[in-house]
Parts: structure tokens; sequence; C-alpha cells
């Protein structure tokens, strides 16, 4: 297994309005954020946010290229970014122990925090689809390259792992700076982690490490950043 201390890029907030950050997703062009009552999205680039929607918004946050998935207590909410309106409400595989969420290839994937799991969930109906075990309390999820990342915190120790999706097997750590620990989590679809910072209230970038020419995991399961809308 490879370990490193991750190296923090860029900070973004605290926000206005927003106390803390929960889920946290990328879609192609905005940062979208989870804050308890609201869904925010700001621009990368300046940090300027630019709207928000009022919804539900506890835990984790996913974006598949149309629609926006939420975390709502014991259940995944699936929001059209444009209106705020909810079309469609499947029970969460946590039931409200839930916590990171991100889109891959066609079905969701689930952190479940407590019980040290992620889900592969069915978005049309919520079937558990497969179950990974991690050994560490499970934050956000996401997937790049073939390379399924997650975040964990327990106490002040918080890192990124990217782990084989048959057998859980932690593959590489990126370790946080002692105290700055990870809620949210979405890759950018290149070399940085989105990643939230709980009740800090910020949004940090974190750098992806570099790959040679064969990258990923063996896993057959494609990126979450190919199903990005493009505007």
């Amino acid at each position: 297994m490879n370990k490193s201390n991750a190296k923090i890029v860029r900070e973004y907030g605290p926000f206005p309005g927003a106390d803390s950050v929960h889920g946290v997703t990328y879609d192609g062009h905005n940062v979208w954020f989870a804050s308890g009552d609201k869904l925010n999205a700001f621009d990368p680039a300046s940090g300027k946010t630019l709207r928000s929607i009022d919804a539900a918004a506890h835990a984790g946050t996913a974006f598949d290229g149309q629609h926006l998935f939420q975390l709502a207590e014991d259940r995944i909410q699936k929001i059209d970014p444009e209106t705020g309106r909810v079309l469609a409400t499947i029970p969460a595989p946590g039931r409200g122990g839930d916590s990171g969420l991100t889109w891959a290839e066609g079905t969701l994937w689930v952190g479940q925090y407590r019980d040290r799991k992620i889900h592969q969930v069915d978005p049309e109906t919520g079937a558990i689809l497969r179950t990974i075990e991690s050994n560490r309390f499970v934050t956000g999820v996401t997937w790049i390259d073939g390379e399924l990342w997650h975040g964990t915190w327990e106490g002040d120790e918080s890192d990124l792992r990217r782990v084989d999706p048959r057998t859980g097997e932690v593959l590489e750590r990126l370790e946080m700076p002692p105290g700055v620990g990870i809620s949210g989590l979405e890759s950018d679809g290149g070399d940085q982690f989105f990643c939230g910072g709980g009740k800090s209230g910020k949004v940090r970038t974190v750098r992806r490490p570099k790959r040679g020419a064969a990258t990923g995991s063996d896993s057959e399961i494609p990126v979450a950043a190919e199903n990005r809308v493009k505007r």
C-alpha cells in the first residue's frame, strides 16, 4: 500500500449561511455542496457562490450528468438542478446512517458511516447490488479513471483511500493534516478531489497522485466523471 501526505491545493469558504459542509459533487462546471437545508453551487475558479436550492441536504451529494442526488435522512432524493424540484425518492441503504454518495456508470455508490461500508445501489429502486467493507468510518465516495476512493474521519484523523472495489483492500492512502477532516468527496474528473470539511464550513481541493501509463485498478467499473454534463 502506498501512503503519503495529502497535498491541499486550495480552500474555499466558509460560505455565507452555511455552517457546515456535508456532501460534495461536481457537474463539470460548478461544485455543489450540501449544508443541511440547502444545496449550494459555487464556481471553483473564483470561489463565488452562484446559487442555492432549498432541500434537505444532510449528507452525500452526487450528479449523474443531468440530475443531483442528495441524501436526506433515510432517503435519497433525485433533484432537478434547474428548478430544485424533487423528481423521485428511493430508500437509503443505511436508513439514516449514510454518508458519501457518488454516481458511476448508471448506479449510485453510498457510504455507510459507522457501519464502515460502501454500497452500490440501483438508482431506480434503492436495491443494494454489492457491498464493500472498510475498516474505517466512511465519509465521501468517488470514482475516477476506474479507481474507487473514499474518505475516512475518526477523531482527529482523516484520510483519502483508494480501495479495490471487489475486495475493499486499501491500495493507497493520502493522510490529511491533524484536525482536518473529510466529509463529502468528489473527483473533478482530472487531478484533484473536492473534499467537504464538515463543521469548518470549507471545501478543500486535494491533489490526486500522478499515474504512470497503466492507470487505475483492475476494476471494470467506469469512471463517474465521464457522465458529466456538457454545457
